[in-house]
C-alpha cells in the first residue's frame, strides 16, 4: 500500500482523464530507464498485466476494509495502470467513452 494522498478536493474526470492520458502518451519518447510509465508502454508485457493484477487486489483489500481513502488511493493506481493498458494498445478515450456509450442504451 502507497502513502495515502492528502489535501484531495473534488476534480472534473473528463479533464483529468484527458489530462493523464496526454502526459502517458508523451512518454513513449522517454527513456524507459528514466521513466516508470515509459517501461510499462515498451517493456515486458507480463509486467503491466500483473501491475493490473495487483491494483485490482489492492482496491478490493481496501473495500474489505472499508477504507474509503484507501480504496480511493487504489483507484487511481488501477485507473493510471488502465489508461497505460490504452496507450499501449492504442485504445483512445473517446473509443473507450464509445464502447461505454453504446452499453447504456
Amino acid at each position: 500500500m502507497g502513502v495515502r494522498t492528502a489535501n484531495v478536493h473534488e476534480g472534473n474526470i473528463g479533464e483529468t482523464l484527458t489530462g493523464l492520458a496526454a502526459v502517458i502518451h508523451g512518454r513513449r519518447e522517454a527513456s524507459p530507464e528514466e521513466s516508470y510509465t515509459a517501461r510499462l508502454l515498451v517493456g515486458e508485457e507480463d509486467s503491466l498485466l500483473k501491475k493490473l493484477a495487483e491494483e485490482s487486489s489492492e482496491i478490493i483489500m481496501a473495500c474489505k476494509d472499508r477504507d474509503h481513502d484507501h480504496i480511493r488511493y487504489e483507484m487511481g493506481d488501477l485507473v493510471y495502470h488502465l489508461m497505460v493498458v490504452m496507450e499501449r494498445y492504442d485504445i483512445s478515450l473517446g473509443e473507450l467513452a464509445g464502447e461505454l456509450d453504446a452499453r447504456r442504451h
